[in-house]
C-alpha cells in the first residue's frame, strides 16, 4: 500500500526521465515532455488500497505517456485542478478542464497527456476487473473486451454531477492516508458504487443492452443451466449435459438462453472458457505451455482460437503469454 500521513509530496524531481523512473512504483509508463525540458520540475504522491489507487502529479511542462506491457489494466478517472488533462483513442481526442472528469482504460487508450505551463491533476485508478465484473453481473453474461467508455464525462447531467462528487468523496477520504484507507467497508462499498455508476451513467458498447434489462429475470432453468457451467467449467461437459443438470430439454435451454441471454448455451460457455484461458495465459505461477492451457480449456484448433482470442482481447496468446513472462523478470 502506498501510504503518506502529510500531503507534502512523497516524490519530487527536476526532469522528466526521473518522474518516469520514480512512478514505476506506481505504474510503468514511457513517454516524453511535448515542450522544452530545462527547468523541468514535478512532484507527487500516491495511496492505495490494491484495487483503488489515488495519483496526484504538478508539474511545470506539458508531456505525454502511455501504457507499457507492464502498465495495469486501470480504469482511470482525470481530475485536472489547474491545465488540461487529455487522452487519444486512434484518431479522437479528448480533453478536461479543471472541474471536468475524463475518462480512460490504460490499455485501451493510446496516450494519456497534459497541457499547461504549470499542471496539477489527481487521479483515480480502478482495476478494471471491478468495471468488467459489474458489466457482467448487470448483463448476467461473462463480458470481455475493449467496452469503449465514452472519455468525457457530462458534468451538466444528473448522473454526471453525482459521479464527480462521488469521485471527490473518495479522494478526500484517500488523500494524505485517509480514513477510507482504514476503513475497508467503506472502501468497497465505494468503490462499487463508483464503479456501477461508471457502467451505467457513462455510454460505452453494451448501454443499449443494459438499457434494455428492463425484463423479468432469467427463469430458474436458464439460472441453473449457468451455475452448472461455472461448476464445471473445467470438465468436458456438453450442451446436452447442461439442459439435464437444469432438467429441460436442449431445445428449451437454447430458447431461453437466446430470450433472456441474447445467445446460446453453447456461445456462453465458450466465453466462460475464453476467460478462462486468458486467466492462465496472465498467471505468473502457471507454467504450462499456450497448448496445453488451450487443449486444457478445450480449444483445439490452435489457429481459430488465436484469431477468436486476438478479436475478444485484442493480443494474441503469445503476446500475453510474452507479457506475463516480461512482468515476472
Amino acid at each position: 500500500m502506498f501510504s503518506n500521513s502529510e500531503l507534502a509530496p512523497r516524490w519530487a524531481g527536476t526532469s522528466f526521465e526521473s518522474m518516469l523512473e520514480t512512478l514505476v512504483e506506481i505504474a510503468p509508463f514511457e513517454g516524453t515532455p511535448t515542450d522544452a525540458i530545462e527547468d523541468f520540475t514535478w512532484s507527487a504522491n500516491a495511496w492505495s488500497d490494491g484495487t483503488l489507487t489515488l495519483s496526484e502529479m504538478a508539474c511545470n511542462r506539458p508531456w505525454h505517456i502511455s501504457a507499457t506491457s507492464g502498465t495495469p489494466e486501470w480504469l482511470t478517472v482525470m481530475v485536472p485542478r489547474v491545465g488540461i488533462c487529455g487522452v487519444t483513442l486512434g484518431q479522437s481526442t479528448a480533453t478536461a478542464l479543471p472541474g471536468q472528469l475524463l475518462l480512460g482504460q490504460t490499455h485501451e487508450v493510446d496516450r494519456f497527456f497534459a497541457q499547461g505551463a504549470l499542471h496539477r491533476s489527481e487521479k483515480l485508478h480502478l482495476d478494471w476487473s471491478v468495471i468488467l465484473q459489474t458489466v457482467g453481473e448487470l448483463l448476467e453474461a461473462p463480458v470481455s473486451g475493449s467496452l469503449g467508455l465514452l472519455p468525457l464525462v457530462d458534468q451538466y447531467s444528473p448522473s454526471g454531477d453525482l459521479l464527480k462528487n462521488l469521485v471527490e468523496t473518495i479522494m478526500s477520504g484517500m488523500r494524505g492516508d485517509g480514513v477510507l484507507l482504514h476503513s475497508p467497508i467503506a472502501m468497497t462499498n465505494l468503490t462499487q458504487a463508483l464503479s456501477h455508476l461508471v457502467v451505467q451513467s457513462v455510454p460505452h458498447r453494451f448501454s443499449n443492452q443494459l438499457e434494455k434489462k428492463t425484463f423479468a429475470p432469467a427463469p430458474w432453468h436458464v439460472r441453473r443451466a449457468i451455475d452448472f457451467m461455472h461448476a464445471n467449467i473445467s470438465k468436458p461437459i456438453t450442451i446436452s449435459m447442461v439442459a439435464h443438470a437444469a432438467n429441460v430439454s436442449v431445445r428449451t435451454l437454447e430458447n431461453g438462453f437466446r430470450m433472456f441471454r441474447e445467445t446460446t448455451p453453447a456461445i456462453y460457455l465458450r466465453k466462460l472458457r475464453l476467460q478462462a484461458t486468458r486467466e492462465d495465459l496472465i498467471d505468473p505461477s502457471n507454467r504450462q505451455t499456450i497448448r496445453e492451457i488451450c487443449l486444457k480449456w478445450g480449444f483445439f484448433h490452435a489457429g481459430r482460437f488465436s484469431a477468436t482470442y486476438r478479436s475478444v482481447y485484442g493480443e494474441t496468446p503469445q503476446e500475453t503469454h510474452k507479457r506475463k513472462h516480461r512482468n515476472v523478470l
